[in-house]
């Protein structure tokens, strides 16, 4: 509805009054049907399988029965007597290779996102390594890094003249050894992560920073760093859930050795399953459910309200 009245000039001026908010919800959401696809597939390669996992985990079981066994596969992983030193790797790993792409990860970004030459070229070649297997990165890596004939040494020995550590074979350095092979293969992902964080700020924000006469470091320091926080905590997230449930990598290069210096809680529960003890790998791969999850999940939310304050 509308009224009329009259201006000072004597015409008549209409008053509209404003729509009113239309009674009904408008859900710019999709259907509930249109996600039942998706949720199948999750219910059945993700819900399925884990409950099922949980189930046999208190079981002794092969391809064709299973007999109910209570806590005794946990109570036997539990004694294995390199669990413990396997937690310690799992952990120096998982928080080595996240904190090494996180830093490295946005140098990296920033470089690669600025007016420098051949940037999409060098973007592709920091990708690269990301599209490559696990698998064919480890066997390539114990060629290279082979204490006699590998190229590495070679070069370190017509270098310095003196031979190079066992990069792969000395205990004390074999895990971080793969930890930066690890580091090197996920960069590009984090790199990428990063340099889309970067993009999402708006520029407003540095031509205002040049005017005022900042330099580089202090448009890292007080524009990129904190504004590219979401990024950060997606690197962070991303990089640790890999390190500590890593596996394919660590098996291809050391298989957990020399001895169990390499050791994580995934390489000891492929040997249980090697071994036939079908039972008790599965316990293990409940307890690093369990051990990823506890770390994760407080993580996750923590991040998630630093990024709510910023």
């Amino acid at each position: 509805m509308s009224s009329t009245t009259s201006s000072r000039d004597g015409s008549r001026v209409s008053l509209a009054k404003p729509p009113r908010a239309s009674a009904e919800h408008v859900d710019a959401t999709y259907p509930l049907w249109f996600h039942i696809p998706a949720g199948v597939i999750y219910i059945v390669l993700f819900i399925v399988p884990t409950i099922f996992s949980f189930y046999f985990a208190f079981t002794r079981w092969t391809l064709f029965k299973s007999t109910f066994i209570g806590f005794d596969n946990f109570v036997l992983f539990f004694s294995e007597p390199g669990l413990i030193g396997s937690l310690r790797n799992t952990l120096v790993y998982g928080f080595i290779t996240s904190a090494a792409k996180v830093v490295l990860g946005m140098l990296l970004a920033v470089v690669l996102s600025a007016p420098i030459i051949a940037r999409g070229y060098l973007r592709s070649v920091t990708f690269f390594p990301v599209l490559v297997s696990a698998v064919g990165v480890g066997i390539t890596f114990q060629v290279l890094l082979d204490p006699f004939n590998g190229i590495v040494n070679k070069l370190i020995s017509s270098v310095t003249g003196a031979d190079g550590p066992g990069w792969l074979t000395d205990p004390d350095i074999a895990l971080l050894s793969v930890a930066g092979i690890d580091v090197w293969k996920g960069l590009g992902l984090a790199t990428l992560i990063y340099i889309a964080g970067i993009a999402a700020i708006p520029n407003e924000y540095f031509e205002a920073a040049r005017v005022d006469g900042a330099n580089s470091w202090q448009m890292f320091r007080h524009i990129i760093l904190p504004l590219s926080f979401p990024a950060t905590s997606t690197v962070i997230i991303l990089s640790l859930i890999g390190g500590l449930r890593s596996f394919d990598l660590i098996w291809t290069t050391t298989q957990g050795g020399p001895g169990f210096a390499s050791d994580v809680i995934a390489s000891v529960i492929y040997k249980q399953y090697q071994a036939g003890f079908y039972g008790l790998s599965t316990a293990g791969n409940v307890i690093l459910f369990v051990v990823v999850t506890a770390i994760i999940y407080p993580l996750s939310r923590w991040l998630n309200s630093k990024e709510t304050v910023l």
